[in-house]
């Protein structure tokens, strides 16, 4: 007589690794789409500062009318950015641009006292700090998503279930120096 406990133990041993193959292929998924949801909240910030950026300008503008150049630089990097779509490698290297060119256009508002004191400045200055600062959040916010996505195909045994289903390590967010990883500032 058989014992029938013997046909159980692989049916077991299949059944847990169907479940922990369910298991890992849902957790890779949600990772995925977290990692999806934070690019577009980055993605919602930076077209907040692309909107914010032309009344700067205009506001600049009016008490600095002989720094055309500075003017035109923000306006090719912001278009640039905009227009960026590629990887978030080569979109950092589009916001990097423009993160330099605002940087030039502060420098021009430190030599017009009367524009350091205007409340329409201000005001425009004070939204986009806040909106750099936001952006660094959602920045943050999913980079954390990338690194755990980025975990999950890389360790075994998930990386095997990752292989099988075509699961790719994302690109980090990254801004390429160190001065550039706050947001731009005037001093008044």
């Amino acid at each position: 007589m058989s014992n029938p406990f013997a046909l159980y133990i692989p049916l077991a041993f299949v059944l847990f690794f169907l479940i922990w193959l369910i298991a890992t292929y849902n957790a890779l998924v949600r990772i995925r789409n977290h990692c999806r949801e934070s690019w577009s909240g980055i993605d919602t910030e930076l077209k907040r500062r692309y909107d914010l950026i032309p009344n700067l300008v205009e506001v600049v503008k009016g008490y600095a009318k002989h720094e055309r150049e500075v003017f035109e630089s923000v306006a090719a990097a912001r278009t640039r950015a905009i227009s960026s779509t590629g990887s978030p490698a080569s979109q950092a290297k589009d916001e990097n641009a423009l993160v330099g060119t605002l940087r030039s256009l502060f420098a021009v508002v430190e030599r017009y006292p009367n524009l350091k004191a205007s409340g329409n400045f201000l005001k425009l200055q004070e939204e986009l700090t806040n909106t750099e600062d936001r952006i660094q959040a959602a920045r943050r916010f999913y980079n954390a998503n990338v690194r755990d996505l980025n975990i999950r195909v890389e360790v075994f045994p998930s990386n095997l279930v990752a292989n099988v289903f075509s699961f790719k390590k994302e690109e980090f967010f990254e801004i390429e120096s160190a001065c550039q990883r706050t947001a731009p500032e005037v001093k008044i």
